[in-house]
């Protein structure tokens, strides 16, 4: 049997990337002469890329932006953040310790992530976990992002695994409704970005710390593997 391929999010599952990524949402607010957004509210704000954190926080400000001016904002915010990527940005806890674990059983690893594919590797290279994952994937890796399913299917097959077997972890809506247009199992934790209670999106297991990942995962693959069994049968 094919080895298992658990893929990751970013931004709320792998990293709590906010308060960079709020710090430079305020930077370019302010830079156009905007009030900053407290940081919970800017919080809810991560998730669907940069572009879409831009909209949300101008429409917190009564501000509808144009596409050129987007486009505009885009530009200074991934200069600013490339610059300031991981000052406050850390893993969440125990993290590291689940990862060596669920290798022990012999599964790889993958991000997929609607970043940019070079801010994501940035990242975790400042964070000293590149090492963990055959694929690093970004909103411009494919030409998709989540929830498209199709960004989840590539990410898995770049890092050489098998859509049988493989698992996608995330935060949010977005990676949920991907999963499961996948047709993989889903794992959300509760500890990210999403605005709505991961709960009321009906993942097929929630976690509220790393330390239960390995757990979750092993007992999905076991399901999907008692499952694929009797289909066979």
């Amino acid at each position: 049997m094919p080895a298992a391929t658990v893929v990751f999010d970013l931004d709320g599952t792998l990293v709590d990337t906010a308060p960079d990524l709020v710090d430079t949402l305020n930077a370019v607010l302010a830079r156009e002469g905007f009030p900053a957004v407290p940081f919970e509210r800017a919080r809810d704000m991560i998730g669907g890329g940069a572009r879409r954190m831009i909209e949300r926080g101008l429409l917190a400000e009564g501000h509808r932006g144009s596409p050129a001016e987007i486009d505009r904002l885009f530009a200074y915010f991934t200069q600013y953040y490339a610059a300031h990527i991981a000052d406050r940005s850390r893993p969440f806890p125990a993290l590291e310790a689940a990862l060596d674990s669920l290798r022990s059983d012999g599964a790889r690893f993958a991000v997929c992530t609607n970043k940019l594919e070079a801010l994501s590797v940035k990242l975790l290279d400042a964070l000293a976990l590149s090492h963990h994952f055959a694929a690093v994937c970004g909103q411009d890796t494919f030409g998709v992002q989540k929830p498209d399913p199709e960004m989840v299917r590539k990410t898995i097959l770049r890092a050489g695994g098998h859509p049988e077997r493989a698992i996608m972890v995330g935060d949010s809506a977005n990676d949920i409704d991907a999963a499961r247009g996948a047709g993989i199992p889903v794992v959300a934790v509760d500890f990210g970005y999403s605005e709505i209670p991961v709960a009321e999106l009906n993942p097929d297991r929630i976690i509220s710390r790393f330390e239960d990942l390995p757990d979750a995962v092993r007992g999905l693959l076991a399901h999907t593997h008692c499952a694929t069994g009797a289909k066979a049968g």
